[in-house]
């Protein structure tokens, strides 16, 4: 407790997310929105920004991914235990539910520096004594459950939320949504401002991450009205959130000043999606220190001192010898490989060029793109050896994403005499930091606009993996044609239709493998030390989260 009462001294800039990456055993992520909102505190520690972070303890986490022969996901819940990691705190708050008071508790997690400062993670519970049996269950899985039981969960983190700060005695100078699930905080805020969305404006910064119309949270009123049974807040939530459903993001963007995508191309994309707001653009970064492999982390202490607390030394990574570079890489690809082994016993060959995709398993990530041409492909493993690594969760409830992962499975046993592809299962952050470590190409295919950003090619680049990506997200920042990486088919101010641009991406895709990359990699080990150094040098330098949360200072913040 000590700790937290340090914490209250300054005023907070309060971080909202509804899910967190901090680490493999605190389940409390799904991807890429919870690994950002994990580097994005990591960062505020390194920095010393007075930061206090809020989200949901999720006490089932969001699912344990089992994979059986076939490829079928199978989920099982994975229950931990808060009380190893946190402190439970003695404060309790509630909020109204229909008609019932839910109270909730909050468990503390500081989220230490290596420079000794900490961020404070308030990790809200509704598994309290008294509540009932339901109400016990809303904090339990993350992104479960149906849509009233995402509204509760919503309610929850904005408004109670809020009021636990409060109650934590924590002086909050501004709110920030990273995302809209926790948008329902401006609703309470405006409570406590007279009802006067000005001073409510003030207090808010909205981060949006979603590109496309139908990823932004939207419930029925009659949903809302059941669980929110105050006229006048109803009132509120449709002249902020829209008349006919209540809208997340439409909400956060009437009563916030400050508002970002996460891209210069997600910015523009998002001011189409809701025209005439002014939606800037700070663009993702990774937490150096974390995704880097120690091997590199070893190197860059020896040749960069001081890189950990200023990644931008990353563009001296010509003062590195090339034949050190080339064995931390080769030493993290080797503990990639070797786990593969262990895990799938697929017997792959640490000299062989190794490829890798891995995020969440949705039909417009593709990740089954460069299986599409089974034949261009064995021509390619003809030219030179590859080897194939995927891994990613589908939702639950995403059955075209389940279907992917089959048919990658179907792909593996088609292909299994000729190329050596595993699907490893149950990606994590640990697998994560061995894959963006470990292989030589890292691969990116999503259908364009949809990508907001992305961060796993980041990381990649902070171990000298070389990127390989259609042009969306925050490649289209990081790519120089040749010197940073590859892209994957059209630019993006060509008007090609949808069967175009797909055409266009496979022939860019295998042309590429087969005339430039294997080659490259086999006999042009000059020309591949040079993209290595430009990964690290050009790309992890800036798409760090140093840089963002320095951003965030100075544009929302301040």
């Amino acid at each position: 407790m000590n700790d937290l009462q340090g914490a209250l001294k300054r005023q907070k800039i309060a971080y909202f997310s509804m899910e967190i990456g901090l680490r493999s055993e605190i389940p409390t992520y799904s991807g890429g929105l919870g690994g950002l909102a994990g580097d994005a505190i990591r960062s505020a520690a390194d920095l010393n920004i007075p930061l206090v972070a809020v989200t949901l303890v999720s006490n089932k986490g969001y699912f344990r991914q089992i994979l059986d022969p076939s490829g079928n996901q199978i989920e099982h819940t994975e229950e931990w235990n808060p009380a190893r990691f946190m402190t439970l705190l003695s404060e309790n708050i509630s909020v109204k539910i229909q008609d019932r008071d839910v109270k909730i508790s909050a468990w503390l997690y500081n989220c230490k520096s290596l420079t000794g400062s900490y961020v404070p993670i308030i990790f809200l519970d509704t598994d309290v004594e008294g509540n009932d049996r339901e109400d016990r269950k809303i904090t339990d899985s993350l992104y479960g459950g149906d849509r009233r039981y995402r509204l509760k969960q919503e309610i929850i983190l904005g408004i109670g939320g809020v009021r636990m700060l409060e109650a934590l005695g924590f002086n909050v100078r501004k709110y920030h949504m990273n995302e809209g699930h926790s948008s329902l905080l401006a609703l309470e805020l405006l409570k406590r401002n007279g009802a006067d969305p000005a001073k409510v404006k003030e207090l808010c910064i909205f981060t949006t991450h979603t590109p496309v119309e139908a990823g932004h949270d939207k419930f029925d009123y009659g949903l809302v009205e059941d669980l929110i049974r105050d006229k006048n807040d109803i009132d509120t939530l449709r002249k902020f959130g829209g008349e006919d459903r209540f809208n997340t993001s439409l909400f956060a963007l009437n009563l916030s000043n400050y508002v970002n995508g996460v891209t210069k191309r997600h910015s523009r994309t998002s001011c189409e999606l809701f025209p005439g707001y002014k939606i800037q653009a700070v663009t993702n970064g990774v937490h150096s220190y974390t995704w880097t492999s120690p091997y590199f982390r070893t190197l860059y202490n020896r040749y960069l001192p001081g890189w950990t607390d200023e990644p931008e030394l990353l563009v001296r990574v010509g003062k590195i010898p090339d034949a050190e570079i080339w064995e931390a890489h080769w030493s993290a690809k080797r503990d990639l490989i070797d786990e593969v082994n262990k895990r799938a016993g697929v017997d792959m060959d640490y000299e062989a060029l190794t490829i890798g995709f891995a995020r969440r398993m949705t039909s417009y990530k593709r990740a089954t793109l460069i299986l599409s041409d089974l034949e261009m492909l064995r021509k390619i493993n003809r030219r030179g050896k590859i080897q194939l690594i995927f891994a990613g969760k589908a939702h639950p409830s995403d059955e075209a994403g389940k279907q992917i992962i089959r048919d990658i499975f179907k792909t593996i046993e088609t292909l299994h005499k000729e190329i050596k592809i595993v699907f490893l299962e149950n990606y994590d952050m640990d697998l994560a930091a061995k894959m963006v470590a470990g292989v030589d190409v890292w691969l990116n295919t999503p259908s364009c606009p949809y990508e907001a950003s992305g961060t796993s090619g980041m990381k990649a680049a902070h171990n000298g993996v070389v990127n390989f990506s259609v042009l969306d997200g925050w490649w289209i920042e990081g790519w120089i044609e040749d010197v940073t990486g590859w892209s994957i088919g059209p630019q993006p101010e060509e008007e090609l239709s949808e069967e175009e641009a797909r055409l266009a991406e496979l022939k860019d895709l295998y042309y590429k493998l087969y005339y430039i990359i294997v080659p490259m990699y086999y006999e042009q080990k000059d020309e591949w030390f040079k993209l290595i150094n430009n990964s690290i040098g050009m790309v992890a330098y800036y798409f760090n989260s140093h840089r963002m949360m320095r951003n965030y200072v100075t544009n929302a913040y301040l």
